[in-house]
Parts: C-alpha cells; sequence; structure tokens
C-alpha cells in the first residue's frame, strides 16, 4: 500500500529537524479533515467524478460538492459544482452528464450538469425528493425511488389550499419505530421506483411517472440490457424484524405492471448485479440458519436460470468492506461495494473483508476461484466500474491516511492514485502506524489485534494502557484511520485494539458485538 509515498515520508523523516516540526495529532483537527467519497468512473474510464466532505466549523456542519478528474494522473482535480450540499454523482452513458442529488426546500431533487459547460438545472420535483439516479442504457431515461405519495402530488398542485393544523401525537404502531440518523419512521411511508426523462429541463424540472407502488420499500433500481425491464431488491414482508431476513430480487417492466420474482432464497439477497448477457445475476447474501444468530456471514451467489449457486461457500471471510473505523466519509455517501461483472461474463469482482483488510477480489462465476485484484494493509471503501470493468476507480484508507481516490487498471493490477486531500496536513502530524499480532482468548479462539504506541515512545517505560475493545463479528477493526485512537497515542497512552471480527466462520456465527475502553498500565516493548 502507498509504497512511492512511504518511501518519500521515509526520505523526508531522515532530514535532521522535520520529525521535530511534526506534532501529535489533536481533537481539533477534526474540523481539518477532507473526505473522498462515492467515487464514480466515468464509462470510458477516463475520468472520475467524486465527493469532496469537508467541514464548516463555523456553523458545525459537513459541506459537500462534486469534483471531477482524470485517471491518467496527469492533471489536478477540479470542482464542478458549487456545493454546499452536493452528492451521489452518476454518469450517464455516453459520459456527457453527471445526475447528481441536491437539497431543495428540505428535500434532494435530481440535477443535471452537461460536462459541455454550463450550470446544473434541477430535473425532478417532487414533494418528497428522490434518491440517487439509475440511468436507462440509452441514457434517454433515469430511474430512481421516492416516498412521494400521490397525495403530496395533489397538495403540490394546489398550492394555495390551506392545510389542516397537523396534530404532534404520534401513535406508535410498530416495534420499530426510530432509525439511526432518521428519527422516527413513518410505516405508511414506502420508497418507490419513479423514473423521468433525462433530458435538460430547461425552466421546469421535468414530469416524473411512479412506476411500483404498495406498501413495501423497493431500492436500488437498476435497468435491463435492453432497457424494458428495472431490476431492485425488496424485502416484502409485514414488520420483516419479526422473522430471518428474506430481501428477494424482483423486476418490474419499465412502464410498470406486475412484479416478476428474479431471486428468491431462505435468506437477503443484497446488491444485485446483471450478467453481460442479461441471463445471471451476481448477488450476495446468505442462507438463513435453523438457529437465529445475531450475526450471520455473506457468500457471493450467482443465479443463473433459476439455479443458484454459492461461489463462497469454502471462502471463510466476509463479503463487502466491513473494517470499522471512525472516519468514514460523512454526509458524502459511506461505502458501497458493488458486485461487478467483468466484460465476458466470466467473473465477479466484489471487496471482501480478510483479517482486518478490505480488498478486491475477482471470483470465476463457475468455479468460485478467487484471484486479488489488490493487496495490502488498507481498506477498500467503496468502487465503481467502467462500461469494459477494465478500469475502476476506489477510495482506499490505511491507519494513517484517511481515504484517496485511486484508479485500478484490473489487466494489470496497476494502482495510481489521484486525489491527496489530506497530505498537507497530515505532513505536519507524527501519527501511529499499528502493530498487528494474534493471540489465544479464553476459549481457545485465535484474537487479531493492534496496538498502538504512543508518540515518542520509549521501549522499558511504563505507560498507561487503554483498552478498546470490539467484539465482532458485525464490523471489525483493522488497517483503517482512527482519529480517537491516534489521539489516545498523542495522549501518551498504548491502545490495544482487539476484534473477534476476523474469527472463522463458527464463532462469527453467534459472537455478539461490544466496545469499551478499560484504562490499565503497562510495561510495553
Amino acid at each position: 500500500m502507498r509504497p512511492a509515498l512511504t518511501a518519500c515520508v521515509a526520505g523526508l523523516l531522515c532530514v535532521p529537524g522535520l520529525a521535530a516540526q511534526q506534532r501529535a495529532i489533536s481533537d481539533s483537527d477534526l474540523f481539518a479533515f477532507r473526505w473522498v467519497a462515492s467515487p464514480q468512473i466515468a464509462p470510458d474510464g477516463r475520468r472520475a467524478a467524486y465527493v469532496l466532505v469537508t467541514v464548516n466549523a463555523k456553523h458545525d456542519a459537513y459541506e459537500t460538492s462534486l469534483w471531477l478528474v482524470a485517471t491518467d494522473g496527469l492533471s489536478a482535480p477540479r470542482r464542478i459544482t458549487s456545493g454546499p450540499h452536493d452528492a451521489a454523482p452518476r454518469w450517464s452513458p455516453d459520459g456527457s452528464t453527471l445526475a447528481f442529488l441536491r437539497p431543495k426546500d428540505g428535500h434532494t431533487q435530481l440535477y443535471l450538469l452537461s460536462l459541455a459547460g454550463g450550470e446544473a438545472q434541477q430535473l425532478t420535483d417532487l414533494p418528497k425528493g428522490a434518491g440517487p439516479a439509475g440511468w436507462s442504457p440509452d441514457g434517454k431515461t433515469i430511474a430512481f425511488t421516492s416516498t412521494t405519495t400521490p397525495e403530496d402530488l395533489a397538495k403540490q398542485e394546489k398550492p394555495d389550499k390551506k392545510d389542516e393544523p397537523k396534530s404532534d401525537v404520534r401513535v406508535i404502531t410498530q416495534a420499530e419505530f426510530r432509525a439511526d440518523d432518521e428519527g422516527y419512521v413513518d410505516p405508511g411511508e414506502h420508497g418507490h421506483i419513479w423514473t423521468v426523462p433525462a433530458v435538460l429541463p430547461g425552466d421546469q424540472p421535468a414530469k416524473a411517472r411512479q412506476v411500483t407502488s404498495g406498501a413495501f420499500d423497493e431500492n436500488a433500481p437498476q435497468w435491463s440490457r435492453d432497457g424494458t425491464r428495472i431490476y431492485f431488491g425488496s424485502d416484502r414482508v409485514i414488520e420483516s424484524y419479526y422473522y430471518p431476513p428474506d430481501n428477494n430480487v424482483y423486476s418490474v417492466a419499465a412502464a410498470g405492471g406486475a412484479l416478476d420474482t428474479v431471486v428468491d432464497i431462505n435468506g437477503p439477497a443484497f446488491g444485485p448485479a446483471l450478467a453481460p448477457d442479461g441471463r445471471a445475476i451476481a448477488f450476495r447474501g446468505w442462507i438463513n440458519p435453523p438457529a437465529t444468530r445475531s450475526y450471520n456471514q455473506s457468500d457471493l451467489f450467482v443465479s443463473r436460470d433459476h439455479r443458484i449457486k454459492n461461489l463462497t461457500a469454502e471462502y471463510d471471510f466476509d463479503m463487502g468492506g466491513a473494517v470499522l473505523g471512525d472516519q468514514a466519509p460523512p454526509r458524502g455517501g459511506e461505502g458501497s461495494s458493488p458486485n461487478i461483472w467483468t466484460a465476458d461474463g466470466r467473473g465477479v469482482i466484489v471487496a471482501t473483508t480478510e483479517h482486518g483488510r478490505s480488498n478486491l477480489v475477482r471470483f470465476d462465476a463457475q468455479t468460485g476461484a478467487r484471484e486479488l485484484l489488490t493487496t495490502g494493509d488498507h481498506a477498500v471503501l467503496a468502487y465503481t466500474a467502467s462500461a469494459d470493468a477494465k478500469s475502476l476507480a476506489l477510495t482506499i484508507g490505511d491507519p494513517t491516511h484517511l481515504p484517496d481516490l485511486y484508479v485500478l487498471e484490473v489487466a494489470t493490477k496497476g494502482m495510481r492514485q489521484l486525489t491527496h486531500v489530506n497530505d498537507s496536513l497530515f505532513s505536519q502530524l507524527r501519527l501511529v502506524t499499528p502493530e498487528d499480532f494474534w493471540y489465544t482468548s479464553f476459549d481457545g479462539r485465535k484474537v487479531e489485534t493492534w496496538i498502538m504506541k504512543p508518540v515518542g515512545f520509549t521501549p522499558g517505560k511504563k505507560y498507561p494502557l487503554i483498552l478498546n475493545i470490539h467484539g465482532g463479528p458485525h464490523t471489525a477493526y483493522g488497517y483503517i484511520f482512527f482519529h480517537e485512537m491516534q489521539w489516545m497515542a498523542a495522549k501518551g497512552y498504548v491502545c490495544s485494539i482487539p476484534t473477534r471480527g476476523a474469527a472463522p466462520r463458527t464463532d462469527r456465527s453467534s459472537a455478539t458485538s461490544s466496545s469499551t475502553s478499560t484504562p490499565a498500565t503497562t510495561t510495553a516493548t
């Protein structure tokens, strides 16, 4: 990971006085952090768009804007939207236009930005807003999700009608009535699929059309190769939290109508991806065990002609990037691990997590044979592929670097760094690299642990110890930046960071997650 940068830093540290000029990290450095999120490579692989997240300390808020950079690495990134809350860029199939989300009157709406020049134009104007864009193959239509209802539209069309005062009494009728970062959940509100013409609208937003309806949510719409159908995931069980997870994959005609069940297993199916020939679907998930577990390890499946094969039954690690840190891009799009088919349909590329490291792996779609595309003590947070899947844009972070944008050439496995958004700040800091070791727990299991020694550590000297436990296995500590841990090390503590998240399948199936910090004293060497 970062061999050129590591060598450069090592050389600089040999310069007399440079280490003395560096300082330990502080709590307030968080205000100067910058995060790269939502990497989106262009269909031809020549450019990548991304979201840059910064802190507005005056207003105690995060701000986001869209940026563009050439993947040859020969030119600096340039800002292409004004922000302050632009997100979720998505390329049109011909690479001429970006659809993205921008707040308007309290809800996010879809906007279109022509890369030939000009200002972004608002595409949707739905009362409850719109989700990220899914472009049709011909670039003429965009699918998205929205919780807008016919009643909302009726009120929007008659703005002069005065609404009756709304009661502040809330009647709770479901066991799960709140969600993280969302507050109270409206049980009558459901995300459905809509479509809208993908043309620059001019003076007025375009008219969107609802495709699905009913008492369940649909998510992550994507188009069939011929543009006639839309595929999506959905959990169609009332109050499904009472039952084992059972998300299925469905399809619907682009004009609407009855749903076809495409994938239905005794368990959830996540991240469906259509093969190039349109006859197979790759997805992640698991078969529900007889007894309920707190966590189930996901596998990679391929469904072809309704015959489903588990490609990773013998691979005892998680599908998807699941390394836990405290510096995932805030408000800029969380990590995402799409399943990506190779152009010939013979392989599926996906991130996996092994022993605190997240890397990209190509799995043979028939045999499950795997090939590492990236290696290193780092975490792949998010990625997308060009139309031919020969190039990928990805964000990668490690224990001493916040995530930056890279491009991966799949054929050669060559990786090139495209952004350096925190280099100026981090060159001033003395950061600590964790040391990895394993120990045997009380029950004979092997537990992976990291030790972060204080800045200016002296062997043989006694230091206070903070034991920061993550029991796993829902996520795992690992090779990713932890401001919390770096700050503790800067304050003179030895940090011990064990995790059972990298343990074998038999252990992970029943472990529970916990996180505590316990001060002690140790003599570190």
